[in-house]
Parts: C-alpha cells; structure tokens; sequence
C-alpha cells in the first residue's frame, strides 16, 4: 500500500511548497523508493488552459493531454516520472464531475455536500493509480485559512483515518520572518499557521520553515515545543544558490530522514546523491558562457515561461557553461524607429517561442529575418515555427502577404486551423462555440524525421513523440515554396499531412518545432534539442 505524504503551507504563499516536494521525492527515490507527486489546486477553473500567463504562468502539459499547474513541471525536472491528467486537479474539475454526477442521478436523489461528496471526490483523485508506488506526495495549493482550500484540508484529515496514522504524514510549510530592526527570527507565524491547521483536524509530523537566516537551535527547539513536532522535524529551508541545489541543501538539513522518521521506517544508509552533485559542479563551475536572447510577449512574467528557461540551463549543464538568458519583449522591433540589430547583435542564438494572438507577431518575424540573415542560432518553438515559416514565405518565397488566420482574413494562410486548410481531406471541422479548450491538439504526437536531416543527427533517430499545446499548423500547400526558399521540412506527422519541424541546412543552425520540447527536458536528462542549440551558441560565441 503506497503511503501519503500531505504538503500545506501556511503564512504566505510562494514559499516553493512545489520545488519542497520535488526536491523530497528526488530524495525518496535516491533511496530506492517509488514515487509520484500530484498538486491540488483550490481555484474553479476546471484547468489553467484558459488563464492568461499573468495570473497563473505556464501552462504544463503531459503526455495524455492534460493542461495542468507549472509545479507539475518541477515534479517531472527533479524526478523523472511522467506525470498524467490524474496528477492535477482543481476545484472547478471536482465541482463539475460532482454535478455531472448528480444531473445524472447518480446520488439518487440525495442531497450534494461538501462533506461527504466534495471530499470523497478529493479522496478518490488522491488514492488514483496508486498501487505500484511507495509514497504519494500531494501538494495542496495555496495557504491554510484560505476559504478555497478548506475541503481539502478536510480531504486530508479523513484521509488519514483512511489509510490509517501509520500510512500517512503531513508536511506544512511556513515562513519564519528576520525582522531586520530587531535583528532576530520570529516564530509565532509559525506557530498560529500551525495552530490553524491542527484546529482543522491535521497535526503537521514535519514543518519546514523558510527563513532569510541561518535557524538557531534555539528557534528550532522553540517551534518544536510550541507546535507539537520533535527539534528533528523542523527543517530550516534557506534560499539556495540554484534550484537544482535544493535536493541536497534539504537532505543536509534532514528533511528525508524527519520523514522516514515519521512514516517509522529506518532511514538506513545515505541516498544516493551524485547526480545532484554533478549538476551543481556543472552549474557552478562553468567553462564559459553564452546569451540567448528570447523574443516574447509575455516577458514581464517569467513564470510564463518556465520550463523553457529550465532547458536553457540543462542545455548549459550539458555544455558546462552558463547560459545568460536576456528577455526581450517582441513589440519593441514593431516600431518605427527600432534598432533591432543593437538588442540582437549581442545575443549568441535566438530563440522564439510558444504564445497566442497577433501582439507582437511582427516583431517576431523581424528576430527570425535578423537571426536568417547574420547566421545566427535560431530556434523557434511552435508559434516560432510558424512565424519562421511567415517570414520564409514573405522574404524567400516572395508571397508578401503571407500571414495567420489567427490574425484575421489573409490571401496568403501559410499558418491556419486544419479544418481552414485541410477540409477535403476528411478532417471533422468542430462546431463553433464549442468550449475554449476544446480546439487544440494536445499533448504528446509522434513524428517522422527526414534521415538526412539535421534534427535527425541531433536527435539520433528518425522517430520522435513530443508535447503539443495549440491550435493552428503551418499550411503544407506552400511547403514546395517555402523549400525552394531554403526552409525544408525535415519531421513531418506519420501520416505527412502536418509539419512537425522545419529547418536550413545552410545555415549554422535554424530549427523550428511545432512542438515544445523545453516540456521533457530534465537536468539529468536535456533535450538532445537544447543541447544541440547550446552548443550552436557556444560556437556563435567563439565568433563574435
């Protein structure tokens, strides 16, 4: 039976109660363990999909298609385990089975509660494939006293009497605030977080407590008295200098014994950390360093863009260098008067990715002329492949008023909905007014690469299963123009009706992927595609 390990936080949000439980599971499987992490999230929307990148950042996608929660993103980067639609859930997909449920008459006429129905589905999401594991680790969304997240507070509280108290802990996750003017910690944060919780019915087993300065020992022992857990399982969580350092700051401090501890197994012999270790001997001793430039839109919000920035740094770690990444908004090339080339020159490769809408799109197709036209590393992440694709049409192909149907009517559709450009080849066309999420192609599609292509060499193979996240595909009816332009079509769908990537062949590297590789890149495991763009930028640098 897999035993339960519960995550809250409290205090404050945006205590990394996500890279905590990351960073745990990593732990677990050093020793051997089998592991799965899932994150719930208290807010209605029935998935991010719809959520504008300002209020939720990336949106992660999985394997079988799910939209779900860019903490799903670090589970996967630290652990390597795929994670599947049952690894997500919200409040607003639980609500909508529920009533789907009850307008079916599945309750027979009984009266729909929080408790029990609301938490009962809570439960069932929770205990979901769940036999092949050791641990679940499951992370609850934002913080303890929040209206939103109180059924699943309760969730957890009738869960452990479920499984029983032996096969089932909590972790709760709070701040302890260095108030500069008195120069001290302070612990009663903590200690109200956790009274709230337990008045909830959960007693937290292990707290790890955030903090700007080292926790004396004396604070540690003040907060195991005050809130009922021993000195050994209060975990001081200081920032550290990378991410990918933290699995072996918490391991230091105790965190994956405090919890074995708990759960009353022996922790036995030392995890086996040497992956973590090297990474960290890759990041902090880099052999040079290269600058990326990433033109979007959505540059104001990193956490938009999450994942990608993620495998920019595993391409580093596999290169041993640092990679320098400068984000550029792309409306600054749509002015009259922009010196694109003063914001570019400096950049070692170019990279456009994924976004939605016109904003900005010429100042996207403006960076992949630059990046054509002065030979420099170029990857362009699905709309980067399209808008590859535009500008290779409008400056080689000479179809000047090539464009999207996602920005309106256009004689020249060189990127558009399939059903727009594919109607007389047996393509269902959906029904207008469906719901949002209901129009795109969605996770994981195999594709065909060119032997003889470049993405064939780096990928070391001719057959390849990626992520997709979207709605519109480049024409193929201007695949014979674009081609004579030099943009080939090197990895094409298995049946060959949709682009998958293109590339030139006589440039030093130029790849576009309708695709989002930056999804499965791992620091132990890069994308053989950042990887390879590193490296073009690497050789860029030696250049300039």
């Amino acid at each position: 039976m897999a035993r339960f390990i519960f995550i809250t936080g409290g205090v404050v949000s945006s205590l990394g109660k996500g890279l905590m439980a990351a960073s745990l599971a990593a732990l677990l499987q050093a020793r051997g363990y089998r592991v799965r992490i899932r994150k719930f999230d208290p807010y209605l929307n029935v998935d991010p999909g719809t959520m504008s990148p300002y209020q939720h950042g990336e949106v992660y996608v999985t394997d079988d298609g799910a939209e779900t929660d860019l903490d799903l993103g670090h589970y996967e980067r630290f652990t390597g385990v795929a994670s599947r639609q049952s690894d997500n859930v919200t409040s607003g997909r639980i609500y909508q089975q529920i009533i789907t449920r009850e307008r079916r008459g599945d309750y027979l006429g009984a009266t729909v509660q929080v408790i029990p129905h609301v938490t009962d589905a809570i439960k069932e999401f929770a205990q979901a494939e769940t036999d092949d594991l050791d641990f679940v680790l499951c992370e609850i969304g934002g913080t303890v006293g929040d209206i939103e997240s109180l059924p699943f507070i309760e969730a957890i509280r009738q869960l452990k009497n479920d499984v029983g108290r032996g096969n089932s802990i909590s972790i709760h996750v709070t701040l302890v605030p260095y108030i500069a003017a008195a120069g001290e910690l302070k612990t009663k944060p903590t200690q109200h977080s956790v009274r709230e919780l337990a008045a909830l019915g959960v007693q937290p087993d292990v707290l790890v407590c955030r903090c700007e300065q080292p926790l004396p020992e004396s604070d540690r022992a003040k907060i195991a008295l005050f809130c009922n857990v021993p000195k050994e399982a209060v975990i001081p969580a200081l920032d550290a200098k990378s991410i990918y350092a933290v699995p072996v700051q918490y391991h230091e401090e105790g965190l994956d014994t405090a919890v074995l501890n708990a759960f009353g197994i022996a922790p036995g012999g030392a995890p086996d950390l040497s992956r973590w270790t090297d990474i960290m001997d890759r990041v902090t001793n880099p052999e040079g360093e290269v600058t990326i430039g990433v033109v979007g839109k959505y540059v104001g919000l990193q956490d938009a863009y999450k994942s990608l920035n993620e495998a920019l740094v595993h391409g580093g770690i596999a290169n041993r260098v640092k990679v320098n990444v400068q984000w550029i908004d792309a409306e600054l090339f749509e002015a009259a008067d922009s010196d694109i080339a003063a914001r570019l020159e400096p950049m070692h490769a170019i990279l456009v990715p994924g976004a939605f809408g016109s904003r900005g799109a010429e100042g996207k197709i403006a960076s992949v002329r630059f990046a054509r036209e002065r030979r420099v590393p170029y990857l362009g992440i699905c709309f980067g492949m399209q808008m590859a694709c535009v500008e290779g049409a409008r400056d080689l192909a000479g179809i000047a008023e090539a464009s999207s149907t996602e920005f309106g009517p256009t004689p020249e559709p060189v990127v558009g909905m399939i059903t727009e450009w594919m109607s007389d080849a047996g393509i269902e066309k959906r029904e207008e007014g469906g719901d949002l999420g209901g129009t795109m192609r969605l996770g994981a599609y195999e594709a065909k690469l060119d032997g003889n292509s470049v993405v064939a060499s780096i990928y070391g193979g001719e057959t390849i299963s990626e992520r997709h996240r979207h709605r519109y595909e480049v024409n193929t009816a201007y695949r014979e123009a674009l081609e004579k332009g030099g943009l080939v079509f090197s990895g094409m769908s298995p049946d060959g009706m949709l682009p998958e990537i293109v590339e030139r062949p006589d440039h030093p590297w130029f790849v576009g992927v309708q695709f989002h590789p930056e999804l499965k890149s791992k620091p132990f495991d890069p994308h053989p595609l950042f990887k390879s763009f590193i490296e073009a930028a690497v050789r860029q640098s030696r250049l300039v």
